[in-house]
């Protein structure tokens, strides 16, 4: 059993791997300041985790957290591209600020491993597929740069302090429980939503863009993987399953799992937008022994049928 904590635990991805940390029989600790989570994403598990309402932009609250943690599994962030565009400085001090409180926590607490939740937007408009860690970075948004950012200060923690830690880079992570309802919502819980209430959703862009879509059950299962691989030395490696879809192929299939033939309605694309996206995960296999545990097709059904549940 390992004493773990998971900050931004109430949000959609840490609320799943809280989840499966007590599932495993982990003693859990929950820090989040529910400006984007939700206490609710908590429910199954409330009962079985400490929960402490508080940001990990606050040093001492980060340091209080730390002590007798095994793991962390650092989740917190403001995770949007748009919200970066419109507010720069509110990310920064969310998602660079708040993770070196962490790292200075994680350090001075003796913590053994600290799982980093980073961002495939660090590639940014390479024209290169699939991306591989060895390439160079364009970050396009205030949001990559500061994802990009944590990764930075991850390897040199780990070369000077001789802190142990490991950064994902998630590939567009969808499953139950993603908030559609937020102004800067992914584009997967929208479109199904939008379509299960019988309304057509907008594709930014003339949907050719494409992803490589990452259910969340495999995002749960590398930082699993991560928490227990020998030591990564502060490298970062690729989270998805390698493959790709488009926005129109993606919306094709929500379409035929909710029953509508509803037309999608094409706006302009966002600002900060990647074309396309897609993992090389040679990587993560080789450093934490990751395999991809549910394909796009058979998670999208499952995500369908969440919404659904959830909407009746």
């Amino acid at each position: 059993m390992k004493t773990c904590l998971v900050t931004g635990g109430a949000g959609f991805i840490g609320s799943h791997l809280a989840a499966a940390l007590v599932a495993r029989g982990d003693k859990v600790t929950v820090l989040d300041n529910l400006s984007t989570g939700k206490l609710s994403n908590l429910a199954a598990v409330r009962d079985a985790i400490t929960f402490v309402e508080g940001s990990i932009t606050d040093p001492e609250t980060a340091g209080r957290c730390c002590r007798g943690v095994d793991v962390v599994f650092h989740e917190a962030a403001l995770a949007s591209v748009p919200r970066s565009v419109d507010d720069p400085v509110t990310s920064h001090l969310h998602n660079v600020d708040g993770t070196l409180n962490l790292l200075v926590a994680a350090r001075d607490a003796g913590v053994k491993r600290l799982v980093y939740a980073a961002s495939s937007s660090a590639y940014g408009d390479s024209p290169s597929l699939p991306k591989r860690e060895d390439m160079p970075y364009d970050p396009m948004s205030p949001y990559a740069v500061q994802k990009y950012v944590g990764e930075l200060y991850l390897s040199v923690f780990a070369k000077l302090y001789g802190l142990s830690c490991v950064g994902l880079r998630y590939f567009n992570v969808f499953g139950p429980r993603q908030d559609p309802q937020s102004q800067y919502a992914a584009v997967v819980p929208i479109f199904i939503t939008r379509l299960l209430a019988g309304e057509a959703p907008v594709i930014n862009g003339d949907g050719t863009f494409s992803r490589d879509f990452t259910y969340i059950d495999n995002v749960v299962h590398a930082n699993l993987c991560a928490a227990d691989a020998p030591d990564p030395g502060g490298r970062t490696v690729n989270v998805a399953c390698g493959d790709r879809f488009s926005l129109n192929e993606l919306y094709a299939l929500i379409q035929r799992h909710a029953g509508s033939d509803l037309p999608a309605v094409h706006g302009p694309a966002r600002a900060g937008d990647v074309p396309h996206s897609q993992a090389d995960i040679s990587l993560a296999r080789e450093v934490i022994g990751y395999e991809p545990q549910v394909d796009f097709a058979t998670g999208l059904a499952r995500t369908v049928a969440w919404y659904r549940e959830q909407m009746s």
